[in-house]
């Protein structure tokens, strides 16, 4: 099975350690830091976040422990605009889900969108 960064951190998680040749970027066995490597940044296949590679273990580990947000479902008695994820209209009678931060969204798409996602897709700082 080929190893994925993903295979690797949860091995990471799991035992402390990782196999070298792992995928896991910035990291050795015991999680030694790869010796005369520049600290460069990444985008963080979670939150989308840049952070520098000397962050990365400790920004995955924050990432991935956030719980994903919870929403309240309803069905709209109106139109109510545009959905942010799939950019088509918000019909009455559409089921939604109402994010904390009243954000609306189909339910369907944020079902989706939370599959990646952890946060609201327009207040990811939240």
């Amino acid at each position: 099975m080929e190893q994925t960064w993903m295979n690797s951190f949860y091995e990471l998680l799991v035992t402390g350690q990782q196999k070298v040749g792992g995928g896991f970027p910035s990291l050795l066995p015991g999680g030694q830091k790869r010796p005369g490597r520049r600290k460069t940044g990444f985008k963080c296949p979670i939150c989308s976040k840049s952070v520098a590679s000397d962050e990365m273990e400790m920004h995955f580990i924050m990432c991935l422990s956030k719980p994903r947000l919870s929403y309240n479902d309803d069905v709209l008695t109106k139109d109510a605009g545009e959905c942010v994820i799939c950019l088509e209209e918000l019909l009455q009678g559409d089921t939604i889900a109402r994010l904390p931060c009243l954000c609306i969204y189909h339910k369907s798409c944020i079902d989706s969108w939370f599959e990646v996602n952890r946060s609201c897709p327009e207040h990811p700082a939240d």
